[in-house]
């Protein structure tokens, strides 16, 4: 394979662009470390089907005792409530869904975005993280309250058995599910089904929920992970904000991406407009603009019409694999964003839906040693690897890629 750099731009560029897209060169894939219960210094197997399976047996979801009445943990009036130390770092949304269990997502949101909470006097973002001694103002939370589901009701035990069905892996600390194509992970507007929502289920006795730690978007199957435990939220959040998790997706692209390997590098800003909000891509210096790198690898070509590559993100912007792949002129397959190729024919058989799978995630686990999943393809991309003909089991080259 020809180390020579390429760009993937037809079109000079500025120094400030010029490392947009660059080819990584092969390498001795790092070890992915070892999962709880490896040996000290073993390598991790590879990524293919050679790779040996040491997950803990899937554990039934224990049932919840029944919860308190939501509206009766509720503050009726204004109170101000100071960070402990094992609060520190906690970010503002999770603060609150911690002292308020069933407190509905899209109130939260609200109240912050209104400025009805403040952090000693001050306006802040749900994503903002608090500091032990902060005194957080809360105001009173009457309205848009869903009480906890009863854990014996039949809707519950529906709900439980949905999520045992989509457990890749858990244990005491970590959950990690098979999202479903279509499932959103959080609520929305009109949104009435969602993980975070099915998550109620699973409250333990003193009313804790497991809480999602990072996000994959609605139409994206695959691996998601969820702490069951406050302490694993901590340091698994910990383990993305110190780029230590790995995280590798597979999708169907049109054409053929060169060079095979390479290296996108690009800010992102978030353009909203009445109907939809897209990711575009912007310069350094822009309003509301973030870095953002991807590093990409061809794994296997169905006659040069489309492409099987595999993609890890070094940064988690939204929708970032989705605008990097339209940025270089290879949009994924079923994506209503961003695929914009004018006359552009789908081949018979396919569905026209987002061929994107979160295939795999390796991180820290928060008791030691390493969690590692992967999770199959979808339905609809199975049927399309099958109808291209691609090999599932293929040695995804990605695992050569730079860790930054």
């Amino acid at each position: 394979m020809s180390r020579r750099i390429k760009r993937t731009d037809p079109k000079p560029r500025s120094r400030d662009e010029r490392k947009e897209a660059r080819p990584f060169k092969a390498r001795s894939a790092k070890p992915a470390g070892l999962r709880p219960g490896g040996k000290p210094g073993a390598k991790a197997p590879r990524f293919a089907s050679e790779r040996v399976e040491r997950r803990a047996p899937k554990a039934e979801p224990e049932k919840a005792a029944p919860a308190k009445p939501v509206e009766a943990l509720l503050p009726t009036k204004v109170q101000t409530v100071k960070v402990t130390a094992d609060e520190n770092n906690m970010r503002v949304d999770r603060f609150l869904e911690a002292h308020f269990p069933g407190l509905s997502f899209s109130h939260i949101q609200r109240v912050v975005r209104k400025g009805e909470l403040r952090v000693d006097g001050k306006r802040v973002d749900s994503k903002d993280r608090l500091e032990e001694g902060q005194s957080v103002r809360i105001p009173p939370l009457k309205l848009d309250m869903p009480k906890a589901p009863n854990p014996q009701s039949e809707a519950a035990q529906k709900t439980l058995a949905a999520l045992k069905e989509m457990t890749i892996y858990e244990d005491d600390d970590v959950l990690v599910l098979n999202k479903p194509a279509g499932l959103a992970v959080q609520g929305g507007s009109g949104m009435t089904r969602h993980i975070d929502q099915m998550l109620e289920v699973m409250r333990d006795s003193k009313g804790q929920k497991p809480r999602l730690v990072h996000r994959i978007d609605r139409e994206t199957s695959g691996c998601l992970l969820v702490a069951k435990t406050r302490f694993a939220a901590s340091h698994l959040t910990g383990a993305f904000r110190s780029r230590s998790a790995r995280k590798t997706y597979w999708a169907l692209v049109p054409g053929l991406p060169k060079p095979k390997q390479g290296r996108i590098s690009t800010f992102l800003a978030k353009e909203e407009s009445e109907d939809d909000t897209i990711m575009r891509i912007a310069q350094h210096g822009d309003e509301g603009a973030s870095h953002a790198v991807t590093y990409y690898a061809v794994v296997e070509t169905a006659g040069n019409k489309l492409t099987w590559v595999s993609l890890k993100p070094v940064t988690g912007r939204t929708h970032q694999l989705r605008a990097h792949m339209e940025h270089i002129g290879h949009p994924i397959v079923g994506d209503p964003k961003y695929f914009n190729i004018e006359n552009w024919q789908l081949p018979g058989g396919l569905q026209n839906r987002l061929h994107l799978l979160a295939r795999r995630i390796v991180i820290p686990h928060p008791r030691g040693g390493f969690i590692d999943a992967t999770a199959p393809l979808p339905q609809h991309m199975q049927q399309s690897w099958n109808l291209l003909g691609l090999d599932a089991s293929r040695f995804d080259p990605i695992e050569n890629a730079p860790e930054e």
